[in-house]
Formats: structure tokens, C-alpha cells, sequence
């Protein structure tokens, strides 16, 4: 099993409109913290709706595990992220969102992809 110190960033820049980044963005993110890695999941724009109780559990995808799996599994040993200017303006506060999920400006997701050994991807 790979060491902890490889930490993966992911952000997720699409919704439910983009059916299938939506979908490998959380498939790599749970996939990665099945293997080990430090995994950092951070929802933008659209994705925002996702960390809201309830909908991830609406979405379906052809051939793809269901979305709230991927998201258990990623919150069980990872973390998500919320973008606080796309929480702001969906008029989303720490109350709206699921257990464990955070609210975080860009100046934090920053200083995460630039910590040594980070690798961030961007979908």
C-alpha cells in the first residue's frame, strides 16, 4: 500500500450537468483513498449541491458506481471541500451540508496544492 505522504487534491468544477467528469472525479478520489493516499476532495460550482444531503443519492450514471458511495467512501478516511464563494452564492451555509464536509476559501485550497508531495487534478 502506498505511504499517507502522497496526498491527491482533486476539484470538481461541474455538476450534474457534466455527467461523467462528475462521476471520475469521485471515482478517482475514492479510489485513491482506498489506496492509501491522503485525499482531498474539493467541490466548486455546480458540484457545491452534491455535499447537501440527499443529493448525490439523485444521480445516476451508465456503467458507474453510485455517486454516494463515492462520496462515503471519500469522506470515511478523506475529506471534501466546499468552495465558499459557490456556498455563498447558492446560499449554502456549514448547517447545509453533510457531516464532515468543510467551507473553505481559496486561500486554503492554495496552500494545499502546494505542500510537498501534492498532486492536484482538476475536473
Amino acid at each position: 500500500m502506498p505511504s499517507k505522504s502522497r496526498h491527491l487534491i482533486i476539484k470538481l468544477t461541474v455538476g450534474v450537468d457534466s455527467p461523467e467528469k462528475l462521476s471520475q472525479a469521485f471515482t478517482v478520489a475514492a479510489t485513491a483513498v482506498a489506496s492509501g493516499a491522503v485525499v482531498s476532495l474539493w467541490l466548486s460550482g455546480e458540484s457545491t449541491w452534491l455535499a447537501v444531503p440527499g443529493r448525490a443519492e439523485e444521480f445516476s450514471f451508465p456503467h458507474a458506481a453510485p455517486l454516494n458511495d463515492l462520496r462515503d467512501a471519500v469522506l470515511a478516511d478523506g475529506r471534501i471541500t466546499v468552495c465558499s464563494q459557490c456556498a455563498a452564492r447558492r446560499d449554502l451555509t456549514q448547517a447545509d451540508l453533510l457531516p464532515r464536509t468543510l467551507i473553505r476559501g481559496a486561500a486554503a485550497f492554495v496552500e494545499e496544492i502546494l505542500q510537498d508531495g501534492a498532486q492536484a487534478l482538476v475536473y
